[in-house]
């Protein structure tokens, strides 16, 4: 295993622990030209969902269930749709479309100073299919759920424990995926075993500077990221 990989692991989760998402966009466009798709994607499968466990684990008490089983439902209902359905669909042209709506929601909540505000929290429902459909389709249900607890006013702990709770599902999914397919070989376990130290490590580098940073500065850094995701989709799919 080349060793920049595990810097890369480590920037990563700090990512992960400093705001609850994000791993995936650092992880998956860094360490898929180093060591490929084949190795990279089912190894990061294993460290995520482990981290996600630890998170959600340290910030339970700041759980908000009746917005996650709203959430986790839409999603487990809408994961078979994007495993069949939309594959008839254009891939690229869709996931242009998603980055167009994810950088362009950035964008703009961070240069608006007055965004909706989700009072019911059925709406839930319909932003948890949306991220069925496309976990189910392309593993990249993130961020309607993030958009979600933007709207919702999620508190950072909330970010912390209901995003994790929901891409724990993510994981299984795309886990058992590999797993059926045969992904999981003696080189993926070695790389999944020598990066979880790093993985831990950067968790915990993430919660410490998360105490130096005040709330204001925390919605910012998670609309700026949800616009990297979107610029990422974009470009990776213009390209591709």
């Amino acid at each position: 295993m080349p060793i920049i990989v595990l810097p890369i692991l480590f920037i990563s989760f700090v990512t992960f622990g400093l705001t609850g998402f994000g791993s995936g966009l650092v992880a998956m466009s860094l360490l898929v030209p180093i060591i490929g798709v084949e190795v990279a994607a089912p190894m990061f499968a294993l460290l995520a969902i482990a981290a996600e466990l630890l998170m959600l684990l340290r910030y339970r008490h700041s759980a908000n269930f009746r917005s996650v089983w709203r959430l986790a439902l839409g999603s487990l209902m809408a994961i078979p749709l994007g495993l069949t359905v939309i594959h008839n669909l254009d891939d690229s042209l869709v996931l242009v479309l998603l980055g167009v709506v994810v950088a362009g929601y950035g964008l703009y909540s961070l240069t608006s100073p007055h965004l909706p505000y989700i009072h019911n929290p059925n709406w839930a429902f319909p932003f948890g299919f949306i991220s069925g459909v496309l976990t189910g389709a392309y593993n990249t249900g993130g961020p309607p759920v993030v958009i979600y607890g933007n709207l919702a006013r999620w508190e950072r702990e909330e970010y912390k424990s209901n995003l994790p709770g929901m891409f724990i599902l993510n994981s299984i999914v795309v886990i058992s995926s590999h797993a059926l397919s045969g992904h999981y070989n003696p080189s993926v376990l070695q790389t999944a075993l020598m990066g979880l130290p790093v993985m831990l490590v950067g968790l915990v580098v993430g919660w410490s500077l998360d105490r130096y940073i005040n709330p204001e500065t925390f919605r910012k850094l998670v609309l700026v990221l949800l616009v990297l995701i979107g610029l990422r989709l974009i470009l990776v799919n213009i390209q591709g």
